[in-house]
C-alpha cells in the first residue's frame, strides 16, 4: 500500500512539474528574412563566392586549354617536351584544385567569411531569444523552421515577432 501511495505521489509531483514548464517557438527563417543585415551579408557572400569561383574556373579552363594544345601538338614534340608539357598541365590542375580548396574547403575563406558576417547576427538573435525566455519564464524555445518533428504548434506560443521587436525590427 505504501508503494502504491508513494508511486501515486511521485506521478502527481512529476505531472505538476511538467505542467509548470512553459515553451515557445520561433521561426528563424522568418526572423532572418526580416533582418536587413542578414540579407546584406548573404548578398556579400554570394558576390565573393562568384568572384572566387570565377578565379577557380579560369585556372581550370587554362589547364584544359593547355591539355588540348598538348594533345594537338603531341606528335610533333620530343619525349622530353612531352614530359614538360604534361607536368605543366598537372601543375596547373593542381593549382586550380588548391585554390578551390583554399576558397571553398571546410576551413576555407568562404567559411571564414560566412562565420565573420553571420555569427554576430546569430549571436544577437540568440541573446534576444534568451532575454525573452528569461523574462517570460520559458523552459525551452524551439525553432519551428528547422525542426521537422513539430507537426502543429499554436501561433500563441510563437515569439518570432517579439524577437524582431527586441532587435529593433518591426
Amino acid at each position: 500500500m505504501k508503494k502504491i501511495l508513494f508511486a501515486l505521489v511521485a506521478m502527481l509531483a512529476m505531472t505538476g512539474t511538467a505542467n509548470a514548464q512553459k515553451y515557445a517557438l520561433v521561426d528563424m527563417e522568418y526572423i532572418l528574412k526580416n533582418i536587413p543585415a542578414y540579407e546584406r551579408a548573404g548578398e556579400q557572400l554570394n558576390q565573393v563566392s562568384r568572384k572566387w569561383q570565377a578565379e577557380v574556373d579560369a585556372l581550370q579552363q587554362e589547364a584544359q586549354t593547355m591539355y588540348k594544345n598538348y594533345q594537338n601538338e603531341a606528335v610533333f614534340l620530343s619525349d622530353e617536351q612531352k614530359v614538360k608539357r604534361e607536368e605543366a598541365v598537372i601543375a596547373k590542375e593542381k593549382e586550380a584544385s588548391e585554390l578551390k580548396k583554399k576558397y571553398f574547403g571546410p576551413e576555407g575563406e568562404l567559411f571564414k567569411k560566412r562565420e565573420s558576417l553571420m555569427t554576430p547576427i546569430q549571436d544577437e538573435i540568440y541573446n534576444a531569444i534568451k532575454d525573452i525566455a528569461d523574462q517570460k519564464g520559458y523552459s525551452m524555445v524551439l525553432d519551428r523552421a528547422s525542426d521537422n518533428g513539430i507537426i502543429y504548434a499554436s501561433p500563441k506560443i510563437d515569439i518570432s515577432n517579439e524577437v524582431l521587436s527586441k532587435l529593433g525590427y518591426n
